[in-house]
C-alpha cells in the first residue's frame, strides 16, 4: 500500500487527485488476478545408503575395506564425514529429502494450487539395484508428499533415473501415482510416460513430457557414476537398461517417443482452438548444460539434435498459449529464452536448482526449493521465491534451517516475468557492468562457493546457454561472440554481433528447413 505524507500547507485540488489516485485505478493484472501458488521440486536423488559414517569420496557410503576405488584409480583419503543432511560430493540422505517437503508444508501449508515434481527421484547409484527396490524408494517418496499435502495436486513426470523404462515400468509408476492422475492422463502415462491435465478452476492445462525419449543418450547405455564394490547385503542386481529390454519393448518405446510429439502438437494446437494456457513441464529441458565447459557430445547436449529442433518448432508455433515451461535436471538455477525467426524473444523456461547437493563432476549446489506465484486465470507466473538450505550450517547446527534465498523480480530488477524481460536482462551480461552477472552467478550455483570466478569463456558459455537453444547457433554464439565479452565491450558496440545475428537467423532457417523437409 502506497503511504502519502501531506504538508500542512498542501493545498487539495482537483489536479492532485487526478495526479495522484487515478493511477490506482489502473492496476496491473496481479491486482484483478486470482493469486495462486506452486512448488516446484526437483532432483531428489534420495540415495537409501547414505551414512554419517560413511566416506565422502566414495558415495558417503560405509562400505568394507576392500571397496574399489573411484572411477580413474584414485585413492583419496577423506578428511571429512557426510553431514546429516547431506554433502556435495553425494546423493540426498532421507533426512535431506524429508526435511525439505516438511519445509514446503510449513512455509505454504494447503494454500498450494499443485505442487510439480520434475523427476530423479532416485540416486545415481540406483540403476544398479533391484525394480523392487526402485519402486520401494519412489513409493516411500510418493508417501511422503502425500502425507504432507492433503489435496491430489501432485503432478509429477518421469526422470531418467527413476528405473528402467518400457510399457512395464509405466504401468507400475502409473499404479504407483494414481491417487494424482485422472483417467484420461493415466492412460498416456502408462502408454508412454506423460500425460495432460486441465485445471478444473481454470482455462489452464498442465502438460507433462517423458523427456527420457528425447534425451541424447537414450540410445546408448548409462555408465555407472563409479566403480564401487558393492556390500553383498545390498543384494544389489543389474539394472534393465534400454541395451537389456526386450526387442518388443524397444520397439513400443520407440513408437511412444514419436507418439508423444504427435500428441503434444495435437494437445498445443486443441489448447490453441479452446484459447486455454498450458504449462509444458518436464525433467530434462533443451538446448545445453550451461555449467559444462566440455565437448558438446559429453554431457553438455541434452536433446539429440533432431529432438532439440521439433521441441523449438512447436514451442514457436504454439507460443501463444505456452504461459511457462519448467525443468529440472541440470542441478542448477537458471533459465533459457526460445526467439522467433526474426530474433524476438517469444517464449522463456525456468530450470530450477535440485535437492540434491551433487552435480556429477562440477562441483554441487545447495539444496533448494522453488515457491511460484502466478495468476491462476490466465497461469501468468508473477514471481516466485527462491528457497535454499546453508548445507554446512544445516551439518554444524543439526538443523535444516531452509531459508528464503532471493526473490526474482526483486533480485534481478525485473518489472515482470515475460521473455522480453528476461532477454534484456540477459542482454545485461554482455555489457560493461559485470555486476548482473555476478548476482546470477550467484544464484546458478544456490550460493555454492566453488572458489574459481567465472569469466571469459566460463561467462559466455552461460550466455549462450540462455540464448541460444539451437546447437548450430550455440556453437556460433560461442565463436562470434568470445571477443566482445572477453574484452567488456558490449554486442552492440562491435559488427561482430551484427554480423553473428544475421548468421544465427539464417542458421536456425536452414536448420527448420532441413530437419522438417
Amino acid at each position: 500500500m502506497t503511504n502519502f505524507i501531506l504538508s500542512s500547507s498542501f493545498s487539495f485540488s482537483l489536479g492532485w487527485l487526478l495526479t495522484t489516485l487515478l493511477p490506482l485505478l489502473w492496476l496491473p493484472d496481479e491486482a484483478s488476478a486470482r493469486i495462486g501458488y506452486f512448488w516446484h521440486i526437483s532432483d531428489l536423488h534420495l540415495d537409501t545408503f547414505y551414512s554419517t559414517q560413511g566416506d565422502i569420496y566414495k558415495s558417503c557410503w560405509q562400505l568394507p575395506h576392500t571397496a574399489a576405488s573411484p572411477a580413474g584409480g584414485r585413492q583419496e583419503t577423506a578428511t571429512e564425514s557426510p553431514g546429516p543432511f547431506g554433502h556435495y560430493n553425494c546423493d540426498s540422505p532421507w533426512s535431506l529429502v524429508e526435511s525439505a517437503v516438511k519445509t514446503m508444508k510449513a512455509k505454504q501449508g494447503d494454500n498450494v494450487e499443485f505442487v510439480l515434481w520434475t523427476g530423479d527421484a532416485l540416486s545415481h547409484s540406483a540403476q544398479a539395484l533391484s525394480e523392487q527396490k526402485q519402486l520401494e524408494t519412489l513409493r516411500n517418496i510418493t508417501e511422503l508428499l502425500g502425507r504432507s499435502f492433503s489435496s491430489p495436486f501432485i503432478f509429477p513426470v518421469l526422470g531418467h533415473e527413476d528405473g528402467s523404462s518400457g510399457p512395464h515400468k509405466y504401468k507400475q509408476m502409473g499404479e504407483l501415482w494414481r491417487h494424482w492422475l485422472p483417467t484420461d492422463a493415466l492412460v498416456t502415462f502408462e502408454l508412454g510416460g506423460y500425460y495432460s491435465i486441465e485445471q478444473t478452476r481454470s482455462r489452464l492445462r498442465i502438460v507433462a513430457l517423458n523427456t527420457n525419449f528425447m534425451r541424447y543418450d537414450y540410445e546408448t547405455e548409462v555408465k555407472p557414476a563409479h566403480s564401487l564394490r558393492w556390500p553383498a547385503e545390498y543384494a544389489v542386481e543389474p539394472k534393465a537398461s534400454s541395451r537389456t529390454m526386450s526387442i518388443q519393448d524397444q520397439l513400443q518405446d520407440q513408437q511412444q517417443a514419436e507418439q508423444q510429439w504427435l500428441w503434444l502438437d495435437e494437445v498445443l494446437a486443441k489448447s490453441r482452438d479452446k484459447q486455454e494456457t498450458v504449462y509444458i513441464v518436464g525433467h530434462m529441458p533443451p538446448g545445453v548444460d550451461e555449467r559444462n565447459m566440455g565437448p558438446q557430445h559429453n554431457g553438455q547436449l541434452i536433446f539429440t539434435e533432431r529432438n532439440n529442433q521439433r521441441y523449438l518448432e512447436l514451442v514457436r508455433r504454439y507460443a501463444s498459449v505456452i504461459q511457462g515451461q519448467f525443468f529440472g535436471h541440470l542441478h542448477s538455477d537458471t533459465f533459457r529464452l526460445i526467439y522467433d525467426d526474426q530474433g524476438t524473444p517469444i517464449s522463456w523456461l525456468m530450470i530450477a536448482p535440485s535437492v540434491v547437493p551433487r552435480k556429477e563432476g562440477l562441483g554441487g549446489s545447495n539444496p533448494a526449493l522453488r515457491l511460484y506465484k502466478f495468476d491462476t486465470g490466465s497461469g501468468q507466473v508473477l514471481d516466485y521465491t527462491q528457497y535454499f538450505l546453508d548445507l554446512p550450517l544445516a551439518n554444524r547446527a543439526h538443523e535444516p534451517l531452509w531459508q528464503p534465498e532471493y526473490n526474482l523480480t526483486h533480485y534481478y530488477a525485473l518489472a515482470e516475468i515475460s521473455s522480453i524481460a528476461l532477454h534484456n536482462f540477459a542482454e545485461r551480461f554482455t555489457g560493461r557492468d559485470a555486476s548482473w552477472f555476478s548476482r546470477y552467478h550467484r544464484a546458478n550455483a544456490v550460493r555454492y562457493q566453488s572458489g574459481s570466478p567465472c569469466l571469459g569463456l566460463c561467462m559466455l558459455n552461460h550466455y549462450c546457454a540462455i540464448t541460444r537453444l539451437d546447437y548450430d547457433e550455440f556453437r556460433l554464439c560461442l565463436e562470434s561472440e568470445q571477443l566482445p565479452l572477453q574484452s567488456g565491450s558490449s554486442l552492440a558496440e562491435l559488427c561482430s554481433g551484427c554480423l553473428a545475428l544475421a548468421l544465427l537467423l539464417l542458421a536456425r532457417h536452414a536448420t527448420t528447413q532441413r530437419i522438417y523437409k
